[in-house]
């Protein structure tokens, strides 16, 4: 599907111009037992550092909002991610849809990717893996694995801070829920604190191939669909 960058929206077939929101050919949000919607438009985009999952500034915050991302109109983030992460981020016009999708119990696995200050052993992994408790939370068994070799990402704008004496490693964390902050909150606890995260992947669905800032509409279906 073609990536925006910003600018006017066009409509992608006639079944989805004109008056009202008739439904969109060949576009069905379902999952295998029933349907989700019918006539949603469904958005892949790739969050740059910086900005907030939301379109209103925060009083006296430095952070940029998905206004400069030029989105269609009327879509909404569903789920959020942090101004400090960068990484696949989802919207849709039926705003509904985000408990359907990101409900923990829909079982959509979100694999991050994150840059650690240090080398994990392979119990820190397993640590990782079997779940940690933050915040007088236990968090949920994932999936946890180094990164070789590390992914080819652009340079962030302002780049991580580097201290010579100590390596970094990328890892990959997959999860099925998402607390605040609790990648940064588990490597922390297993002594590793995240340098750079990146949501990489919801379900079928990755950002490869997005630049920073930039968007694509997707099909629901690539949720439920292994990549």
């Amino acid at each position: 599907m073609t990536a925006h960058s910003g600018g006017r929206w066009k409509v992608k077939n006639e079944a989805s111009a004109g008056a009202g929101r008739g439904p969109r050919a060949g576009f069905v949000l379902s999952t295998e037992d029933e349907p989700l919607s019918t006539g949603a438009m469904l958005l892949a985009l790739h969050k740059p550092y910086g900005v907030l999952s939301q379109f209103t500034p925060e009083p006296g915050s430095k952070w940029r909002t998905l206004a400069d991302c030029r989105l269609p109109r009327s879509v909404y983030p569903l789920g959020r991610l942090d101004a400090d992460s960068e990484g696949l981020l989802l919207l849709s016009d039926e705003p509904g849809l985000s408990t359907r999708l990101l409900d923990p119990e829909a079982g959509h696995a979100r694999e991050y990717w994150v840059q650690v200050e240090g080398v994990p052993s392979d119990d820190a992994l397993q640590q990782l893996a079997r779940g940690v408790t933050i915040a007088g939370y236990a968090t949920r068994p994932c999936r946890a694995w180094r990164l070789e070799p590390a992914p080819t990402l652009p340079p962030r704008v302002p780049p991580i801070r580097v201290r010579q004496s100590i390596p970094d490693t990328w890892i990959a964390i997959e999860l099925t829920e998402g607390k605040n902050r609790q990648v940064r909150r588990m490597t922390a606890k297993v002594g590793f604190p995240t340098l750079r995260l990146v949501r990489a992947k919801i379900g079928g669905v990755a950002v490869e191939g997005l630049a920073p800032g930039a968007w694509r509409e997707i099909e629901a279906a690539a949720l439920w669909t292994e990549s």
